[in-house]
């Protein structure tokens, strides 16, 4: 296809949920109250953490980490989405469809990793007790962190370079509420067989590893 023909696109449209016309008012009332009651829970976790010193150890830093990841994962989609459910324009920039996907991938993985390393964590407070302080040292579990922030950035730098690479030059709305390769991918107007092929093993490979690493941690912790 010649490119010269076409113009490259610089918003796309959020259709949102398919065959839900006329119930934006109420999608937009329940995801309104889910979306600020989980704010509000993990913000009451969080507070909890941190304003008691007794909190203050391996386990509760992870699930204090957990709970700011609970945050920002959906609050990179919902509030858009929000919007336009309340009447608000369904337009998102380029840029701002490609942060979205970006940030959504970074944090989603991220908290995966983050849920193999609290696994982790439980197996050796219950099979190592009395190594546990020595093991779960906070070098160590700043370590844990900043491994599972490199992997979530990486994965998401992955998917977005090969998601954006692509030229788009219409039609440019998005079947979805926000916006994600799924979605993303099929309004490219050249090839998209090979980020399709990379996302889907990406992913794939990424879920699969965490959900093997979690299943062997909770299964020694069994047998223990």
């Amino acid at each position: 296809m010649n490119m010269r023909n076409h113009t490259l696109l610089n918003e796309f449209i959020l259709r949102g949920i398919s065959q839900t016309e006329g119930l934006e008012a109420v999608l937009c009332a329940v995801f309104s109250f889910i979306y600020l009651f989980t704010l509000l829970g993990n913000l009451v976790i969080l507070v909890a953490i941190v304003s008691s010193s007794t909190l203050h150890t391996p386990m509760y830093f992870f699930l204090g980490l957990l709970s700011i990841f609970d945050i920002l994962f959906p609050s990179v989609t919902c509030p858009k989405m929000l919007l336009y459910l309340s009447g608000q324009s369904p337009v998102i920039s380029y840029k701002g469809c490609a942060s979205q996907l970006f940030f959504y991938h970074l944090l989603g993985s991220a908290e995966g990793c983050l849920y193999s390393v609290t696994s982790y964590d439980r197996f050796v407070a219950i099979c190592h007790p009395l190594r546990y302080m020595l093991i779960m040292k906070p070098g160590v579990c700043v370590s844990l962190v900043v491994v599972a922030g490199l992997v979530g950035c990486l994965h998401a730098t992955i998917l977005t370079s090969f998601a954006f690479q692509l030229s788009y030059c219409g039609p440019n709305q998005v079947d979805y509420f926000f916006c994600n390769i799924p979605a993303a991918l099929p309004l490219a107007c050249t090839d998209s067989a090979l980020a399709q092929r990379v996302g889907s093993i990406n992913v794939g490979f990424l879920a699969l590893t965490l959900l093997i690493s979690v299943c062997i941690c909770y299964t020694r912790t069994g047998i223990a």
